[in-house]
């Protein structure tokens, strides 16, 4: 895949790793539409994009609010990509969730990306028939392996995941090109009220070395990008094979991993 000049939608672009992205592909000559729902992150992105070298517009928007999917449609000039980033995570046993955490998860992780990708089809379609497009949908490495005190988040990424195979199927031969990338653990704002590390599988990364990661697989035109440290490699192959060996290895960790992961939330 050819990354240069890129004309695309990146949600969740104010932070983490769709800020990382969003300049990236800025320096690759992008013009990008940075979505957030907060203006000043927003503008710190789209100024990291500019002076890489890239253009960049922005527009201020919870992507789970009614009419965001033709928001943005209408403010998108004719993309030929789309990064659906925008997530967030809340952990802790299934009973003591708060229902309004659970819904925020599936409207953020899943509903949101899904209605997006719909109303970008079009002209996604239509670009992919030229030099070709690409939608790069990221979830997790928790939709390879289902971490306890992680049931919904599990739930969502691995959903948006099997979203993108699904619709990679249905776009076959189009010049559509649909990725999934399953970043492990990595040193975003968003982990940072988790205190869970390597020894209980969480260890992190880099975001400037995951995102390097991924657009090196876009390039070679892989369609699943796995980002994850060789220790969750290990498991996530295990789980393959014999998920009740996971079962059993995490056990002995089961409180030590509740305790480190209790307050982690960014909503």
């Amino acid at each position: 895949m050819d990354l240069r000049n890129r004309r695309g939608v990146i949600t969740g672009a104010g932070s983490g790793i769709g800020r990382e992205l969003a300049v990236e592909f800025g320096r690759r000559g992008g013009d990008l539409l940075l979505v957030g729902r907060r203006q000043e992150t927003l503008d710190e992105t789209a100024e990291l994009v500019r002076s890489a070298g890239g253009a960049a517009s922005i527009l201020e928007l919870d992507v789970t609010a009614p009419g965001a999917a033709e928001r943005i449609q209408a403010a998108a000039a004719s993309p030929d990509l789309l990064v659906n980033n925008a997530g967030n995570v809340r952990a802790g046993r299934l009973d003591e969730l708060p229902e309004s955490d659970i819904h925020a998860m599936i409207d953020l992780n899943l509903t949101a990306p899904i209605l997006l990708t719909r109303s970008l089809l079009g002209p996604l379609r239509a670009a992919g028939s030229d030099r070709g497009s690409i939608i790069l949908n990221i979830s997790s490495g928790i939709a390879l392996v289902g971490m306890p005190f992680y049931t919904v988040y599990a739930a969502t990424k691995s959903g948006i995941a099997h979203f993108g195979e699904a619709l990679r199927r249905e776009l076959h031969g189009t010049g559509v090109h649909v990725a999934t990338a399953y970043p492990g653990a990595t040193a975003t704002p968003m982990m940072d009220s988790s205190t869970a590390g390597e020894d209980l599988g969480f260890g992190r990364r880099p975001v400037e070395d995951v995102v390097a990661d991924v657009l090196a697989a876009l390039e070679s035109g892989a369609h699943e990008i796995n980002t994850a440290l060789p220790t969750r490699r290990k498991m996530q192959d295990l789980n393959v094979t014999d998920p009740l060996a996971v079962d059993a290895a995490l056990a002995p960790r089961l409180g030590a991993l509740e305790e480190a992961t209790r307050e982690h939330r960014s909503m």
